[in-house]
């Protein structure tokens, strides 16, 4: 019987995915050996291209936000210096018809730059079709939004087992999940069915200094997020950054730091170390 996912190398699971998104992250963690994205949320371009150059040697993603479109130039430049790629953290929840205008068009034009995003699976299945109808053929891929790391959030039970649903219905462009855990089986009307599934887990909430905020964000250290609970992906905003920005050396180690534990948890779950 085959090793269950979560225990393989990152290498091993490249070709458990079709989709090209999914296969280029697995390949640049692997070459990079870091699991480890960094949640960019400044304001300041400024701040925004210091931290991301800061960041960049230690990461394989960046979630961008608050950019206006002049700054997509830089991005891929910083993207191609470090060899990382860039997620959006969008978060989309709307109808169809909507998403896709609104990840193909406006002022950011999502899909032309950024490998991948993710959304919300209120609206329903429409929401995948949607989107996927601008990314699938750019080769972009797209994370649901499972669970989420906010005390009281309402993304649990019936809700997470119908999104690992839809996911399951479209494998080529749905690549994974936004959790705290594996999602592996869940809602598979037969174990059998859900037995060799892969699905990318991305997980917020990853703090080494704090435990929460008062708004509610609760916090888990990278050894919990990816050997206990089996997730691929540590997500880390303020514990990096934290209050000052322009703090580019203090950045630069924590995200080493932070590189360094992710890795360690990684290797000793796959037994690699």
């Amino acid at each position: 019987m085959p090793s269950s996912p979560h225990t393989q190398s990152y290498a091993a699971r490249i070709k458990h995915f079709t989709n090209p998104t999914a296969k280029l992250i697995l390949e640049t963690m692997e070459r990079k050996k870091s699991n480890l994205a960094v949640s960019v949320d400044v304001t300041d371009p400024n701040d925004l291209l210091a931290i991301i150059d800061a960041v960049g040697p230690h990461t394989h993603v960046d979630i961008v936000e608050n950019f206006s479109y002049s700054l997509i130039e830089s991005l891929q430049g910083l993207a191609a210096k470090h060899d990382f790629l860039y997620f959006e953290d969008r978060k989309f929840a709307d109808i169809g018809n909507t998403v896709a205008l609104q990840y193909s068009s406006g002022v950011h034009k999502i899909a032309s730059w950024s490998h991948l995003t993710n959304a919300h699976p209120v609206p329903g299945p429409s929401i995948i079709k949607g989107l996927s109808s601008v990314g699938l053929p750019l080769g972009r891929g797209l994370l649901l939004l499972a669970e989420m790391s906010t005390q009281g959030s309402l993304a649990v039970g019936a809700y997470t087992e119908e999104a690992v649903r839809m996911a399951r219905q479209h494998r080529d462009f749905v690549i994974g999940f936004i959790a705290q855990r594996r999602m592996d089986g869940i809602g598979a009307e037969k174990e059998e069915d859900a037995s060799e599934e892969d699905f990318l887990i991305l997980t917020p909430g990853i703090g080494l200094e704090s435990k929460g905020d008062n708004m509610g964000q609760q916090y888990r250290t990278p050894h919990e997020a990816v050997y206990v609970s089996g997730c691929d992906v540590i997500i880390v905003g303020r514990g990096i950054y934290g209050t000052d920005p322009k703090a580019v050396s203090t950045i630069a180690a924590k995200a080493e730091r932070y590189m360094a534990e992710g890795w360690a948890a990684y290797l000793a779950r796959t037994g690699q170390q």
